[in-house]
């Protein structure tokens, strides 16, 4: 195949006019030679920036970085340099890590309709479609990398996607190019640069095309998870709960095995985690939505942990244990944080807590200790919020952080849930009712 610039702009037409084009520029040849094709195109050189992403992992990047700034200074475009953290996480790979760095920063330039255009080849291609087979992945993951995406608030392109490393090599020799090698790509310790330095050469020795072979199986599974992705979504949303983000586990149980296991897929990504493991699906089945419905199962994963109560299955992030601690609401104040994520908020009402008695009051907010009663509007004697917080099904979860609202030590509300007789009114604009609002921590 020969490469020219009008493989990117047969690439380009099929979006839409972009305000500006990044260009995801390592120094390496194969970002060097799809800089060099973008910034042939004059129409488009004032649109394009370069950016480099300085992982901070090792030494010659300074020099790496300089390299590129007087690159892109040659070629008449723009330069950026982004400075990221990719040390790894628990659980985390170091490839991993750096790759969520990098797509984060860039992610964080993107505008409306701005392109991210990155070097990706077939190889490469080839490289992550091997990886998720060894890895036991499903359609999803052997459908490898697509040739566009949306990202941050614009779109990815990998317009490179079907050329071959070959053909990205003879352009760079035809142009005498002149990038940088990353050293690390020698390391057989991470796992694509196994494939690429030992296992790759031996498949091309057999067979010279399996990377144009491999990518068309790629396009394949691509095709046939829009389809998998279609009827998964029917499946999932007869059984999804929109206002609290759950399933109900009455209607999951109705389908069959691989049925759930698709709908619970397609919920991980309606909560933007990743896909679980096979084994995590079938612990799931088993433990949690086949157990008894008087239990409270419990399994982890990512930082999450999903449980069942009643007839719902949660998925719930796991956080440190917070102190509840007794707060005075300030006199005046229109609200009161009551943990770091979560604030009570007080509103004018026709029907709530008596302004004047608010007004008038030392108000605390505490929690449960055990034993409270509290005598409602309507309902005769006092009533345990133990067996309120049943009815109303309250996971347990949620009751124990429960802020209760005292007015000169008694019990006047119960978060946004419900408010005592003893200070109930109703007069327009003359009242106060309590508002619980929490914050998404989002964390991953």
């Amino acid at each position: 195949m020969l490469l020219s610039s009008q493989t990117i702009e047969s690439a380009l037409s099929q979006c839409k006019t972009s305000p500006h084009i990044y260009i995801g520029y390592s120094g390496g040849v194969d970002s060097h030679v799809l800089l060099h094709l973008c910034a042939a195109i004059t129409t488009l050189r004032e649109k394009i920036t370069a950016v480099y992403v300085h992982h901070g992992l090792q030494a010659e990047a300074e020099s790496w970085a300089k390299h590129c700034e007087k690159t892109a200074q040659s070629l008449g475009v723009g330069f950026k340099l982004l400075r990221v953290n990719a040390v790894a996480s628990q659980g985390e790979s170091p490839e991993e890590a750096a790759r969520n760095a990098r797509y984060s920063a860039l992610k964080s330039l993107m505008d409306v309709d701005d392109v991210l255009l990155v070097a990706q080849h077939r190889e490469d291609q080839l490289e992550t479609v091997l990886l998720q087979l060894f890895r036991g992945s499903g359609l999803p993951g052997l459908s490898g990398m697509p040739e566009s995406m949306a990202f941050g608030r614009g779109v990815m392109m990998r317009p490179l996607l079907n050329v071959s490393r070959l053909a990205i090599s003879n352009y760079a020799r035809a142009h005498a190019l002149k990038w940088v090698e990353d050293p690390s790509n020698q390391s057989n310790d991470y796992d694509r640069n196994f494939l690429r330095n030992a296992v790759i050469p031996l498949l091309k020795q057999r067979w010279p095309v399996c990377d144009k072979t491999v990518a068309r199986s790629a396009m394949h599974c691509a095709d046939a998870q829009v389809l998998v992705s279609k009827a998964a979504e029917e499946l999932f949303l007869s059984v999804f709960n929109s206002a609290d983000k759950t399933l109900c586990v009455g209607q999951l149980r109705s389908y069959k095995n691989s049925q759930q296991q698709l709908i619970i897929r397609q919920w991980f990504q309606c909560l933007d985690l990743k896909m679980p493991a096979q084994s995590f699906l079938e612990r799931l089945q088993s433990e949690v939505i086949e157990a008894r419905a008087d239990s409270d199962p419990v399994l982890s994963v990512q930082g999450y942990c999903v449980r069942r109560y009643r007839d719902k299955l949660y998925c719930l992030k796991q956080v440190a244990p917070e102190t509840l601690q007794e707060s005075v609401w300030p006199a005046g104040q229109t609200s009161v944080m009551v943990f770091d994520h979560q604030t009570l908020f007080c509103v004018l009402s026709s029907a709530g807590i008596c302004r004047e008695q608010w007004q008038n009051a030392i108000i605390t907010v505490r929690f449960r200790h055990g034993g409270e009663k509290i005598r409602l509007p309507g309902r005769k004697g006092h009533h345990a919020l133990k067996k309120l917080f049943q009815e109303a099904g309250i996971p347990p979860w949620e009751r124990e952080s429960m802020p209760l609202v005292y007015l000169d030590d008694k019990l006047a509300a119960v978060g946004e849930l419900w408010i005592s007789a003893d200070f109930y009114s109703e007069k327009i604009q003359d009242c106060i009712s309590l508002s619980l609002q929490r914050e998404e921590r989002d964390e991953r």
